[in-house]
């Protein structure tokens, strides 16, 4: 049986396309292992899937000046030598990196020990972690092709994010039960992130009366953020938080209103959702949610909004455009070399490995 490591940790982002990859790697015969931060979000994460989980000591490298700098290092040191000793113990055939500072000693450790090791990287432009990472890498994937210009060009490919299969085997009929919709008007699902976008939150609610007479409207709120005045009106339906349903309401939804996370916006890809992107601001971010909104314009595969510009009337005639127009932008989903993710990654992990 081939053994495969994988790593990564610190946001949610770092850890699903990673299980994304289990079930096609426990089909293809890997024995998995897991390593990631002590008391990251990646550990209950991975625990709850019953893989065997390693901790190891995980420090941030930043590009500003802290003292924390200088004690991180020492915690990185650490997590160097910790994956080293893991790596001997293992003894992977291939380790596979979805980023995080957390993955940065395990890469530097499966390449000292000459283990092929597989990087993921899902942003426009790499971020510090995985620019340290990448020369220990065999191969790197990427999201976007914009992203090949900043990447070796002998050791990177396209192949997009990996996303749950169960989100590709959604049932529309439970969806709609589950809104309790009483008509057959096209759905919008309302998605602002795992804790909610309160301008996307406000600017839908203000144009609810004109989007309900043509539409029915689900509204993923994140946590605190429903509105009880709200609560009964026909064809509303709103939820703070959602999880094993989300496949049924991505299948119910015609259209869909989202910020523009990496793993988000790679999900509508997948499922060929025509939708409006309203990235978080410059302001609130390091922008690479607005690099990730532009590019899915650029490629015909989405409307974008700027946050500080959306006024309700824009927002308004940007659902009315992408309704008209939707065939035209899953088509050019459809076209996407970047929507097959699961089985180009999995070839380039049997590909690779020792």
């Amino acid at each position: 049986m081939k053994k495969i490591i994988m790593t990564g940790g610190g946001t949610a982002g770092h850890v699903t396309p990673n299980i994304a990859l289990m079930p096609s790697l426990k089909e293809a015969g890997y024995e998995i292992s897991y390593i990631g931060s002590k008391n990251g979000i990646e550990k209950k994460l991975i625990e709850d899937l019953k893989v065997p989980y390693y901790g190891i000591s995980s420090g941030k490298l930043r590009r500003y000046a802290s003292f924390k700098n200088f004690t991180d290092i020492f915690r990185v040191l650490g997590g160097f030598f910790q994956s080293l000793r893991l790596v001997r113990k293992l003894k992977p055939d291939i380790v596979f990196s979805k980023g995080g500072f957390v993955s940065v000693p395990v890469v530097l450790a499966a390449s000292l020990k000459k283990v092929p090791v597989i990087i993921h990287e899902s942003d426009m432009t790499p971020g510090l972690a995985n620019k340290i990472a990448f020369r220990g890498a065999s191969k790197i994937c990427c999201n976007f092709e914009e992203t090949l210009k900043y990447l070796p060009s002998d050791k990177s490919k396209l192949t997009g994010s990996p996303i749950r299969q169960e989100l590709l085997n959604g049932d529309a009929k439970k969806g709609l039960e589950l809104c309790a919709f009483k008509d057959n008007k096209p759905v919008i699902l309302v998605v602002g992130g795992s804790t909610g976008a309160l301008k996307v939150n406000v600017a839908v609610r203000s144009i609810l009366p004109e989007l309900l007479k043509n539409y029915n409207v689900v509204h993923l709120t994140g946590k605190g953020k429903s509105d009880s005045a709200f609560d009964g009106r026909e064809g509303y339906k709103q939820f703070e938080y959602i999880n094993k349903e989300m496949a049924d309401l991505f299948a119910l939804a015609d259209i869909v209103i989202s910020r523009a996370g990496a793993n988000a916006i790679c999900e509508l890809l997948a499922l060929r959702k025509p939708n409006i992107l309203i990235p978080l601001s410059a302001a609130a971010s390091r922008g690479d949610q607005i690099l990730n909104a532009n590019s899915f314009k650029a490629h015909g595969y989405s409307i974008v909004l700027d946050e500080d510009q959306m006024s309700a009337e824009s927002l308004l005639a940007s659902v009315n455009e992408l309704s008209v127009n939707k065939e035209a932008y899953i088509e050019k989903m459809s076209q996407s070399a970047q929507s097959n993710a699961i089985e180009t990654i999995m070839n380039l992990i049997k590909e690779n490995s020792k």
